[in-house]
C-alpha cells in the first residue's frame, strides 16, 4: 500500500514538474541586470565595430530592441528611425543612451539592481567613459522577460528620459499623416 501512494505522488509531481519547473527556471535565468548586461555586450561590441569601420547595431535598433526593450518604447524607438529614413534628418534622439552621448566607452561596467518589485526594476550602469557614467534603467517584466522600458540619462546636471524624448511630436512622417520633404 505505501508503494501505491508513494507511485501516485511521484506520478503526480512528474505531472507538475514542466508546469512549474519549467516557469521557475525560465524566470531564474531572466533578471533585470542579465537584460542590461546583455545591451552592453552588444553596446561594446558596436562601438569596436564603429572602429572598424563596420554598420553598428546598437541595442536600440533591430535585432536587438524587440529583445531587450517592451514593446512600447521599442515602437516608439522604431518610429524615430522611421522619421529619420523619411526626413534625412536626426530622430528625437540625438546620441547613443545607453553611453549617454554620441560616442565613448565603456570601461570597467558595473550593472546594480537599485529597486525591484514582482514586475518592476530599476537598475544602474555605471562604467567610464570620458568620465564617470551612471545610466538608469526602468524596467517591466514583459513576456516572462525583463525588458527596458525606459533609460535616464543625465547631461549637463539633468537627467531626462529617453521615453519623453521619443514621444516628442515630429514636423513629419507617414505615422504623422504629412510627408516629409526630402
Amino acid at each position: 500500500m505505501p508503494l501505491t501512494i508513494l507511485t501516485a505522488l511521484l506520478a503526480m509531481a512528474l505531472t507538475l514538474l514542466p508546469a512549474v519547473g519549467v516557469g521557475a527556471a525560465y524566470a531564474a535565468e531572466t533578471s533585470p541586470e542579465a537584460t542590461i548586461r546583455e545591451a552592453y555586450a552588444i553596446t561594446i561590441r558596436e562601438l569596436a565595430d564603429i572602429e572598424a569601420g563596420k554598420p553598428a547595431k546598437p541595442p536600440f535598433r533591430p535585432p536587438h530592441r524587440q529583445r531587450l526593450m517592451t514593446k512600447e518604447l521599442s515602437a516608439l524607438f522604431a518610429r524615430d528611425e522611421q522619421f529619420m529614413k523619411e526626413s534625412g534628418d536626426q530622430g528625437n534622439i540625438g546620441s547613443d543612451p545607453f553611453i549617454s552621448g554620441q560616442d565613448g566607452e565603456v570601461k570597467q561596467l558595473r550593472v546594480t539592481v537599485a529597486e525591484r518589485s514582482v514586475a518592476s526594476a530599476t537598475v544602474f550602469a555605471d562604467f567610464i567613459s570620458f568620465g564617470p557614467v551612471r545610466v538608469t534603467f526602468w524596467m517591466k517584466l514583459e513576456d516572462g522577460r525583463w525588458r527596458i522600458d525606459d533609460i535616464v540619462n543625465r547631461m549637463e546636471g539633468k537627467d531626462y528620459t529617453v521615453r519623453s524624448q521619443l514621444s516628442q511630436p515630429y514636423d513629419c512622417g507617414s505615422f504623422m499623416k504629412k510627408p516629409c520633404k526630402r
